[in-house]
């Protein structure tokens, strides 16, 4: 079982002061959050791609390359790479240098994105949304097997015989079709036989289960092994000493943060009684002590087929003290737990 971070470098209004961190300052922020996962035994870090005043990376593979040259172990993924506006050759290369500067630790999660300010600001149109994913991840997909490339398409000039370098350390390297939960998405990264990471921010963790057995059931009808398959979470949550610190510190910034995005969407309210309700065991949100949000990942686990989790910390601004020191709680007493209670779980489901 896998655990880390994930993050969208949000530089929204501290509830608290009203102060907003330029972008810089947060970029240097994270870079450091990512150093410090690696040295409390973290397994990944993502971090995501936005094209708006209040996310501050647009780059993930700029920041993560800061990170590995003072990183030793730790993955370093995008979370998500918004494919269907990038231009899979330039993704590719910028994600096989992070590979070369980490030697090996560089992944990329291709997703549509949940954003659509990227489409404008490339010259794309958003009729085009699924036909450019589609099209885009066909040929990510091509320049991580072969080193020359011949391909063709409708929204990107062809290539013929042409060579993608740098290569990477890793081959292939990773590949993840993220989804927010369709069952498309789901199905497809089966039939390719990539690992999937599912964003479960919201409702029953439950309702995602019949998702993982379908992306199993696919691969297994295109031939690949659902045993040798990853599947991972991207949640919201914040570890504290305690339940209540947690809430206490998480809430605020998480109704803001949640608040300003549905204004936008047409959501109804972010209230405390969503977040204390998201809070339970059956909930989506991991926010508590070392024990709480430990107990919250095995059961995701047992009860959803989850193999590496991914707290997405934080939602909104919070002090970056606080956040280190969350990433510090899952690093050193949250993941020890779930480890070896997932362990021993898993052996004892050998002999059924």
């Amino acid at each position: 079982m896998e655990i880390g971070i994930s993050t969208f470098v949000e530089t929204t209004p501290d509830v608290h002061t009203g102060k907003v961190i330029s972008h810089a300052e947060r970029i240097r922020e994270v870079v450091e959050e990512i150093v410090l996962a690696d040295e409390v035994g973290l397994d990944v870090f993502g971090v995501g791609e936005h094209h708006r005043e209040d996310y501050a990376c647009s780059s993930p593979a700029v920041l993560l390359a800061a990170a590995a040259s003072q990183t030793k172990r730790i993955r370093l993924s995008s979370a998500v790479t918004v494919l269907s506006s990038d231009d899979p050759v330039r993704v590719f290369q910028d994600f096989a240098t992070v590979d070369a500067i980490s030697n090996g630790r560089a992944e990329i999660m291709a997703g549509r994105g949940s954003f659509i300010e990227s489409f404008p600001l490339f010259g794309y149109d958003l009729k085009d949304y699924d036909e450019l994913y589609n099209e885009k991840l066909d040929l990510l997909l091509q320049i991580c097997q072969s080193e020359v490339v011949n391909w063709s398409g409708k929204h990107r000039p062809a290539i013929h015989n042409r060579g993608v370098y740098p290569r990477p350390v890793q081959d292939p390297l990773p590949v993840w079709i993220a989804s927010g939960g369709t069952p498309d998405s789901t199905a497809r990264a089966g039939h390719l036989g990539l690992p999937l990471v599912l964003a479960i921010i919201g409702g029953s963790p439950l309702h995602f289960e019949p998702l993982v057995r379908l992306y199993k059931r696919t691969a297994a009808r295109a031939g690949h092994d659902p045993a040798k398959l990853t599947v991972a979470s991207h949640s919201h949550g914040f570890v504290a000493e305690s339940d209540d610190v947690a809430a206490e510190k998480f809430f605020p910034p998480t109704q803001y943060a949640m608040n300003k995005l549905g204004r936008e969407r047409g959501w109804g309210p972010y209230t405390r009684e969503t977040f204390d309700a998201a809070s339970r065991l059956e909930g989506a949100l991991y926010v508590g002590s070392p024990k709480t949000v430990a107990e919250k990942i095995i059961y995701l686990r047992k009860n959803v087929g989850i193999t590496r989790f991914m707290l997405h910390c934080p939602v909104g601004t919070m002090s970056h003290e606080d956040v280190m020191k969350s990433i510090e709680l899952l690093g050193k007493e949250v993941a020890p737990i779930v480890r070896e209670e997932v362990a021993k779980w898993e052996s004892s489901q050998e002999g059924i």
